[in-house]
Formats: structure tokens, sequence, C-alpha cells
């Protein structure tokens, strides 16, 4: 239930939080089931959040084991589909347990579930693609010695920056890949090797290689110019959007600061900050406007208020 209410106000989000967001194949988003989609990793939990958004069935997430050591904090992540991988830096005594997380995940897929699992294990903000870990092609292997017949989805997530609140984000699907394209003939070893070259090969094109400092080579796959009249007409709306919302980014960015400028979560902490307090923000700043005019064209504010944020965001700068 708390997935299926979050999901709209996060779909909604990328209105406000995303500049542009380009998918190579729509039809993708519609997929059934059964199906594993095999992603890079380079944002943290924004990119769980970006694909379980888009996709029209819900979508399960292989997370990081830790994450579930408070009962709390796993019975929320459990109810928004997330199971636990552990790996072995979070303890081999764990490790076990991604039995329990795969015999799931294989009952998701006898029921045509979607399950997102990031291939190269942990998340770094990087624009490369790192070699592949083996718990993707051991999924799939499993999967398919039970006679289940999962398919795999590659994915490819690209973001303009790792730094900033505005995002564009290009997200790219390549061929999907079955059985019958594994080697499976001579021992699991080599089925798991066949299989993660098969999909480095397919997640290659889909991930953009650019160096850290290469702001050129940024600039030529996101860069787009602002239109004349973007410029003219929301110029207006746009200072506006910049000035009213400034206390709620200035509070994001400070925490995202504190909490995640050493762990490759700093954008996703921004994103997730906006996301959850932004209508407590509107709500504050409908009553004080209220409270001001005593008149009920506070309620604009709804509208209002959006529309100049996203105005905002899309004469803001890039680069």
């Amino acid at each position: 239930m708390l997935y299926q209410i979050l999901k709209i106000p996060a779909a909604l989000g990328f209105w406000l939080y995303c500049r542009r967001l380009c998918v190579n194949n729509k039809v993708a988003l519609r997929f059934d089931g059964p199906l594993i989609i095999a992603c890079n990793h380079p944002n943290s939990f924004l990119d769980a959040i970006v694909l379980s958004a888009l996709f029209k069935k819900p979508v399960y997430s292989l997370a990081r084991g830790d994450a579930f050591k408070n009962p709390f904090i796993a019975k929320l992540l459990r109810s928004l589909k997330m199971l636990p991988v552990y790996r072995t830096s979070e303890g081999v005594e764990n490790m076990e347990h991604n039995y329990s997380t795969f015999d799931a995940c294989k009952e998701l897929f006898k029921k045509n579930g979607i399950v997102l699992i990031f291939s190269e294990g942990g998340c770094i903000n990087e624009w490369h693609l790192r070699p592949l870990k083996k718990g993707t092609a051991r999924l799939a292997l499993s999967s398919w010695n039970d006679g289940i017949d999962v398919k795999i989805l590659p994915a490819g997530l690209n973001y303009h920056s790792f730094q900033s609140y505005d995002k564009d984000i290009h997200l790219s699907f390549g061929k999907i890949i079955s059985k019958e394209a594994v080697d499976m003939e001579k021992g699991f070893g080599r089925s798991v090797v066949s299989f993660n070259s098969l999909l480095q090969k397919e997640l290659q094109p889909l991930v953009y290689e650019i160096g850290q400092d290469d702001v050129k080579k940024r600039k030529g796959y996101f860069e787009e110019p602002v239109a004349a009249w973007k410029k003219i007409l929301l110029f207006i709306p746009a200072v506006m959007g910049a000035t009213l919302h400034y206390p709620l980014h200035f509070i994001a960015e400070q925490m995202a600061k504190k909490y995640g400028a050493e762990n490759d979560h700093y954008d996703s902490i921004i994103i997730a900050v906006l996301f959850l307090a932004y209508p407590f923000y509107l709500l504050l700043l409908i009553v004080l406007v209220f409270a001001v005019t005593c008149s009920w064209w506070a309620l604009s504010f709804l509208a209002v208020l959006p529309f100049c944020a996203w105005s905002f965001l899309q004469l803001k700068k890039q680069f």
C-alpha cells in the first residue's frame, strides 16, 4: 500500500526535480514479468526510485543488507518492496540470508513479478560501467534451473550531475537476455562467466564513459540550449521560484553535505529531502499567505509555487 501511495508523487516529482528525463524505449516500461532489470548503480537509492516510479508494474529492488538492521526500518523498506542482499563487507555470517532473498525473488517471478538488481554491486558516483558482480548471474541461473523463464532487461542510468537537485536523466534499455543466449553446458562457474560477459556487452553502450573532470564531454551528452521563448516567458516565475524555494533548497543541501558528502549519497539525499518536505513546505507557505492576507486566493499557491519551481528548473544553468 505504501509503495502505491508514494509512487504517484514520485512520478510527479520528476516534473519538479528533473529538467529532462529521456528514455530510449518507453515500451520497456510496460514490460510484464518474470523480469530482472539489470542496471548500473551510479546514484544510490535515487536509481531505484527512478525505475520504480517509471515502470507500470511494481518493481522489487534489491538493496544493501545493512540498511535492514533496525527492525522498524526493515519493515518500512519491505513495505516499499525492497529486499536485502548482503556483501562480504557486511559480514560473512549474513551471506546465507541471500538465499532467502533469492527464494523470495523466485516466488515473485512465478507471479510474473519484476526485480531490480544493481549488477555492479555497490554505488559510485561516476560515468563508467564497472565490472559486474555475480549476483545477477546467480539469480538468473538459479531461476532458470528451477524452470522459471525469467528474462533479463539491461538498463543504463546516466545523470548530468551528482551534486545538485536539478536533473537531466538518460535511461537506456538494451536487448532482452534470455536463457537461450547463455552457455549453460559447462558447469555453474562457466555459466556465470558467460552470463556476465553477455550482460557486460549489453550494458556497455548504455552507460556513458566520461572522466570525472571532462565537462566538455558531459556537455556533449546532456547540454541543451534554452529556447528563447522560455527565457522570456519564464524569467519572472523563475526568479520567484528561486526566491520562494531557497529556504527548502538550503536545508536540503546542508543535510546532503552532512550525511552524504562522503558516501556517494549526496545527490539522493537532496532529492529525498525535497520530495518528503515539499508538501509540508507548500502548506506552510499557503498558511502564511492566508494569515497575512485573510484571502482564499492563497490556495492558488498550490499551482503557482510548483509552476515557479518548474520555471526556475528550466532556466537554471546546467553546468
